[in-house]
């Protein structure tokens, strides 16, 4: 009796459990093949830079750490660029950034209707067409879902092939989004299934978060249940039969193929549902230890020296690093105490287009920009790329006193932590590895001036739980294309099949039981009817 109660809990959890989620699971698979080619719509700093004013800061007066001290700002980041043709400084970033401009101290109040349309129109060189004023957004759209730091928003509707809108910034007057027709199309149907990105839910983030983390809880839970019980009813020997023809299945039609595409798909569908889930990071699994105050300070050097950011520190740079190339932004990098400019070389417009579309194809290869440092202090030395070698060495040491190093070692390959999709990420680097309680790893770039990556070993247990199990970005077949498409494809048409072989059985016995439902609630109906009818007869 025991067990059989226990056959009919697993049975009746998978089927209850199936019909409820297949609907959602076939969406997950089709749509995580879309975005093996396409995410959201994007807009990547390139881009950006390539269409940014040339700096010119011939009528700036008033220097960065004169800006923060009139309006009591505790400053870690700088940029000095152009904002509406005037040199701005921009410090900090995200929610927190202020722009003031750099010729008269005056803080940055906005960008109005009339100003945005200007900066949508120089944003779309070469479009002679009418630039139409699509909305004013204090609320996101499916495309500026995660861009609450930036709103609100202007946004533009051009007249062109592509069905572009252009968002235009009213906190920072800068263009900070372009979708096309055919990005919004792939959108939905990769990252907006995918994620269940739907405006209504994820506006309340929360909601959206508790409904992907039980959705996924109770995803497991139905792929548990089905690979047991689909390995209790398999028969190798083909002791069932099936119109007298012996069968390893008792299943007929559907669920006969449901029953073989769980048994082949159903691993990979429960370790896809169970990564996708710790991309929540749900119930605190896999935290790590935060970031000491050693590690953050070991390649700075300490808070940021506005002090010795002058206007004439600035020219020298903008006059040392133009020799290779003009510059339209400068950023700030302290390296061991020492600040240094830091600029990029803006792709041209032809190039820029190379950057175009970031959220289609998202792992072809991109170039790196050329960059140029130049040292705050002592400008005249000129250009530079790359911190010295032992620098590092002695970064990774002053990040981890007192701790012993296992070993460390120049990486001219991704390993299994340090790589992105792109292949894009600097190299070569300096892995170091420490024998701390933590199992600390850091990572340093010479190009950036300090570490890039540090991970423990709980973050290596998620990593490959998670990116490891949710993108097959294994280091054997990730950069190994098309071998790594044919995997992820194969796998998810497999896991679609499985998912789509119970939506004909769900709707069959769903509207079996309603069938009942119905007929015992007109019979209940009859019955109540004929109850009063004799209580008022004997009365």
């Amino acid at each position: 009796m025991w067990l059989l109660d226990w056959r009919k809990v697993l049975a009746y959890t998978h089927r209850w459990l199936g019909i409820a989620g297949c609907v959602l699971f076939v969406a997950w698979f089709l749509s995580g093949i879309v975005m093996m080619y396409a995410r959201m719509p994007g807009l990547a700093d390139e881009e950006r830079l390539a269409r940014a004013q040339p700096l010119d800061l011939t009528t700036a007066t008033v220097t960065p750490a004169e800006a923060a001290e009139n309006f009591g700002l505790t400053v870690d980041r700088v940029e000095v660029g152009m904002l509406e043709g005037r040199p701005v400084y921009r410090f900090g970033g995200g929610r927190s950034q202020t722009i003031i401009f750099a010729d008269t101290g005056d803080f940055y109040e906005g960008m109005g209707k009339d100003r945005a349309l200007d900066v949508a129109r120089a944003y779309a060189p070469g479009y002679a067409g009418p630039v139409r004023y699509d909305g004013y957004l204090t609320e996101p759209d499916q495309w500026t879902l995660q861009s609450s730091a930036v709103r609100p928003m202007h946004r533009f509707a051009l007249d062109d092939d592509a069905a572009t809108k252009l968002y235009v910034s009213e906190t920072t007057g800068d263009v900070v989004l372009r979708t096309t027709r055919r990005e919004r199309f792939w959108g939905y149907l990769g990252p907006v299934l995918h994620w269940v990105y739907f405006t209504p839910l994820r506006r309340n983030g929360p909601v959206w978060f508790e409904f992907i983390v039980w959705s996924s809880v109770i995803g497991c839970v139905m792929c548990v249940s089905g690979l047991v019980w689909g390995l209790w009813r398999l028969s190798p020997r083909s002791r069932y039969r099936l119109k007298r023809i012996p069968s390893v299945t008792p299943y007929a039609g559907w669920m006969k193929w449901h029953h073989y595409a769980g048994l082949l798909f159903g691993a990979v569908t429960l370790t896809w549902t169970y990564s996708g889930l710790l991309s929540m990071a749900p119930f605190n699994w896999f935290a790590a230890p935060p970031t000491t105050h050693a590690q953050r300070e070991a390649s700075t050097g300490g808070p940021l020296r506005l002090e010795l950011l002058t206007l004439e520190s600035m020219h020298a740079a903008i006059a040392a690093i133009g020799e290779s190339f003009a510059p339209k932004q400068l950023e700030v990098l302290q390296f061991r105490g020492e600040p240094f400019w830091l600029a990029y070389r803006a792709p041209s417009a032809a190039d820029a287009t190379r950057w175009m579309h970031t959220g289609l194809l998202p792992r072809a290869p991109l170039p790196r920009l050329e960059h140029r440092y130049v040292s705050v202090v002592h400008p005249s030395r000129g250009t530079f790329t790359t911190f010295a070698d032992q620098a590092m060495v002695d970064i990774a040491q002053a990040a981890m006193p007192g701790v012993q190093v296992q070993d460390a070692m120049w990486l001219q390959e991704y390993d299994g932590y340090y790589y992105d999709s792109r292949g894009s990420r600097p190299l070569p680097v300096l892995r170091v590895r420490y024998a701390d309680e933590h199992g600390t790893w850091l990572y340093l770039d010479p190009q950036r001036g300090g570490i890039v990556q540090r991970s423990v070993a709980v973050t290596r247990l998620r990593r490959w739980l998670y990116q490891g199990l949710h993108s097959l970005d294994f280091p054997a077949i990730y950069f190994r294309r098309p071998m790594w498409d044919i995997v992820v494809i194969v796998l998810s048409i497999g896991g679609a099949v499985l998912s789509l072989t119970t939506m004909v059985p769900a709707w069959r016995r769903l509207r079996r039981h309603w069938r009942r439902f119905a007929a015992w609630r007109s019979g209940y109906a009859i019955r109540s009817a004929s109850i009063a009818k004799s209580s008022l007869s004997s009365e």
